[in-house]
């Protein structure tokens, strides 16, 4: 009974940083409706959101001592060719926001597995809701400020990027762990902004194009 108990909470706090990453955006925008005019979403190819990997290190081959570098993984794609103006400024725009809103939805990921982790180090229910406390506080009083500045653009493709972390739509998590009623809710909230907590993550499809700039921007090649 104890590690169900245990295992409800870490769920629902899953379940929580998923809902206050996604819905802020919305609820921003409700209160804020200015649009992002292009010039402010310049993008510089050659600043890197997250730092390339390189690590060296030696292995024991028999009696030889052998160094070997360790890498991200490099992907090559072929030229994007743009029909028009117009389609360039989608893809930098895409570019744009995914270089700013990736970063959270991994944070978000690191910061379920850290919290997770850490639960299972304390002795009992009382240690863990005290600290699920603090954890639900610190996140107000860093995501709050940063939430309240994506666009709802921004705050689409955060739902998707989600999806792609935890490979559930936010609905069926919010579904399975919260119920139906509450899953109803919160979709009724994203939709009255023209976004859907049902979106779900294709790389092979319509999303093709995004998750190629996801694995360059994750591979420190933009």
């Amino acid at each position: 009974m104890r590690r169900k108990t245990y295992i409800i909470t870490v769920k629902r706090f899953i379940i929580y940083i998923l809902l206050f990453t996604i819905l802020m955006p919305f609820a921003a925008m409700a209160k804020d409706k200015k649009k992002v005019k292009p010039e402010d979403r310049m993008v510089d190819m050659d600043s890197p959101t997250f730092v390339p990997m390189v690590r060296v290190g030696k292995v024991l081959e028999g009696s030889d001592s052998i160094k070997y570098v360790e890498m991200n993984n490099v992907y090559v794609y072929g030229p994007l060719e743009f029909k028009n103006e117009k389609q360039r400024q989608a893809y930098n725009k895409l570019v744009y926001n995914v270089k700013k809103v990736l970063p959270i939805a991994k944070e978000v990921n690191a910061a379920v597995i850290e919290t997770y982790e850490y639960l299972e180090t304390l002795p009992n229910k009382k240690a863990r809701e005290a600290h699920m406390k603090y954890v639900e506080k610190s996140l107000k009083a860093e995501y709050t400020p940063r939430m309240k500045k994506l666009t709802l653009a921004q705050g689409k493709l955060l739902i998707k990027l989600i999806y792609r972390e935890t490979n559930s739509s936010s609905y069926e998590l919010v579904q399975a762990f919260l119920g139906s009623t509450r899953a109803v809710f919160y979709q009724t909230f994203a939709w009255m902004f023209g976004a859907s907590l049902k979106k779900e993550y294709d790389p092979k499809g319509k999303d093709k194009l995004t998750e190629r700039v996801v694995r360059l921007v994750e591979a420190g090649q933009l």
